[in-house]
Formats: C-alpha cells, sequence, structure tokens
C-alpha cells in the first residue's frame, strides 16, 4: 500500500475503538489555537502515523510540529506520508526513559499533544512524564491528552458505554473495518515493512499494558508535577480530553 493508503488504514482502525475520535481532534486544536493562535509550535507527542500533526496541518497550515515516538512501524508511515513537509520534524525517543526530551529540538513548545497513547504507560513512568513536559513548554502553553480514562466509581455508566462501543464496533466491522490484530497481520503481510514490523515486535512483544487511570488521577498527578491548573475540555463516559497550563 502507498503511505496514504495506510493512513486511511490506520484511521478506520482507530475510529472502530473511537467513534468520537475526530470531535476530540477538533476540542484539542480548538484549545491550541486559543492559547497559539495560527501558528503554533507542537510536539506530536506519541505521535504514531501523525494523526495529530496531519489534523493540525489542515486547520492551522502555519502550524510547525515535532513528533516523537519510537514505533519504528509508524514512524516509517509518518515520516513517508510528509515526506517534503518541512513543517514537521521526527525524532524517536523511549518516553519511559530518563532523558527522552534530548530527542526533542531546543526552544518551547505552545502544546503538547498525545491521543490515546499514555494508557501504554505504567503509573509510575506516567507520573514521571507529567514533570518532563512542564519545561517543555513555555509560560501559558499547555499539554493536551486526549485518553481512556474510566471512572472506577461508575460500574453502571462503564457498563452501559461498553454496550455502546459493543455496538458502535458490529455496525464498523461489518462495514469492513479491520481491528487492531487484523491490522497489524496486514502490515507483517507487507514485504516493504518487513524491517519496520520485526523492530516494532522486539519492542513490544511481551510488553506488560499499562492500566488507563481516571480522570481524577491524571490531574492531580498534572498539579503535583507542577502545572498551575489542570482541567476538563472534553468528556464522554469512559474517555476525557485534559488540557495542563504551565
Amino acid at each position: 500500500m502507498t503511505w496514504e493508503a495506510w493512513q486511511r488504514s490506520w484511521d478506520r482502525q482507530q475510529e472502530l475503538y473511537l467513534p468520537d475520535r475526530e470531535e476530540r481532534f477538533r476540542v484539542m486544536l480548538d484549545v491550541v489555537e486559543a492559547v497559539a493562535g495560527k501558528s503554533p509550535r507542537v510536539l506530536d507527542l506519541a505521535c504514531g502515523t501523525g494523526t495529530i500533526s496531519r489534523r493540525l496541518f489542515a486547520r492551522l497550515p502555519e502550524a510547525t510540529s515535532v513528533a516523537v515516538d519510537r514505533d519504528p512501524t509508524l514512524l516509517a508511515m509518518a515520516r513517508g506520508s510528509f515526506q517534503g513537509d518541512s513543517r514537521i520534524t521526527f525524532a524517536t525517543a523511549d518516553l519511559e526513559r530518563p532523558g527522552w526530551t534530548d530527542a526533542c529540538a531546543s526552544g518551547a513548545f505552545d502544546a503538547v499533544l498525545t491521543a490515546t497513547a499514555l494508557h501504554w504507560m505504567q503509573p509510575d513512568p506516567l507520573r514521571r512524564l507529567f514533570t518532563d513536559l512542564r519545561p517543555l513548554l513555555r509560560p501559558g502553553g499547555v499539554f493536551v491528552n486526549a485518553d481512556h480514562m474510566p471512572d472506577p466509581e461508575t460500574p453502571l455508566l462503564n457498563a452501559i458505554d461498553e454496550t455502546i462501543q459493543h455496538a458502535h464496533q458490529e455496525r464498523a466491522r461489518a462495514d469492513g473495518a479491520r481491528d487492531w490484530d487484523q491490522w497489524w497481520a496486514d502490515v507483517a503481510a507487507d514485504p516493504a515493512l518487513a524491517d519496520e514490523y520485526a523492530a516494532s515486535r522486539a519492542i513490544f512483544d511481551g510488553r506488560e499494558p499499562g492500566v488507563p487511570q481516571p480522570l481524577d488521577w491524571h490531574l492531580a498527578g498534572l498539579r503535583e508535577a507542577g502545572f498551575a491548573e489542570a482541567g476538563v475540555a472534553w468528556r464522554s463516559i469512559t474517555d476525557a480530553v485534559v488540557v495542563a497550563v504551565r
């Protein structure tokens, strides 16, 4: 497949699990534009295929982005689809390792954006990450995180959401959407991505998955990390967009 075809297939696979995905991106970019205007400097954190940066440039063509990830396959797709675009630079870094910020370009960012990524991290490294992020932002800059943040104290609502998500996924599958495992099987079958796929598997196979933390845990952790404020910009039953202001 072409890089653009991989981007489309990634979007459709993600939308299988996130029916509100584009709405979350809209809210994130609303915040960025309100804080930094038409030409923000953004850190696309755990960028994957560059989904956030693509939407950033579509809305704010004068923006610039530094995109950071550690997955060789997703970074290959991102680099391929942004080839020749001087607005974006890429860096490889493990967010769980001390010193990962050395991979980022110098100078303060207006915003750090991430979506559906940090719930893969264990709680202690994620708390450290919050502390790492604050110095990367200019005063008044924002960290915006869209992710799974279920509330363990609302089991009835969580069950309702599970029913809603199951119905959405059944409709999407009937329309041909690929799930996570099927999508990675497609990657494995592409000879052009053989080296990147092998490198991704070497990193992630056998890795202990993180457990999504509730909203209040995120807000408290961001305040403890020294952010001036932390609050909610958008919320569904089990997902949220959290904004922390330096």
